[in-house]
């Protein structure tokens, strides 16, 4: 007969569910261009860091200004979304989610188009709530040759290079 969970651990595993389902609302918000409540749904912790889908040097926590947060919001427009959950990892003070985010969503003024992304979230529990501490993302969903990989680590210049995201996303 199977050990029945202990109520500590059955009471994380609600919080991970809880967990799992805010970050989707606080995505799905985003991608219509609903930066309140995406916000209203996920605090980042004082030294959070964003690695963003689109490379380039990592934003950090004091980077995120009102006027960049802002922009954020208008980075992305009309947008629907989809998680799916590849693993979770749960302790009593941090959750790391591992995901494939499927959007289709105007981005940067582009048309709106298919956008699916490998997603990294860290949260830890700070003071009772759990705050967003990481995000890495990029899209390489459906997998890039040894070639094409070897062509983004040297830096070489792709189609759209002059698009430039905002601070985070």
């Amino acid at each position: 007969m199977p050990a029945s969970p202990s109520p500590a651990s059955a009471s994380l595993g609600t919080e991970l569910d809880g967990l799992i389902r805010r970050a989707a609302e606080a995505n799905a918000a985003l991608m219509r261009g609903d930066i309140r409540s995406y916000r209203e749904l996920i605090a980042y912790t004082d030294d959070f860091t964003l690695m963003s889908p689109f490379g380039g040097v990592p934003t950090r926590a004091a980077d995120l200004t009102p006027e960049r947060i802002e922009a954020m919001g208008r980075f992305f427009r009309n947008g629907t979304f989809e998680q799916e959950v590849v693993q979770a990892y749960a302790s009593a003070d941090m959750v790391v989610l591992a995901l494939i985010e499927r959007q289709t969503v105007e981005v940067g003024g582009l048309p709106a188009q298919d956008w699916a992304l490998r997603v990294t979230l860290v949260f830890r529990r700070e003071g009772g709530a759990w705050r967003l501490a990481h995000r890495h993302a990029d899209p390489l969903v459906h997998g890039v040759s040894l070639e094409e990989a070897a062509a983004l680590a040297r830096g070489a210049p792709s189609p759209g290079a002059e698009l430039s995201p905002p601070a985070a996303e």
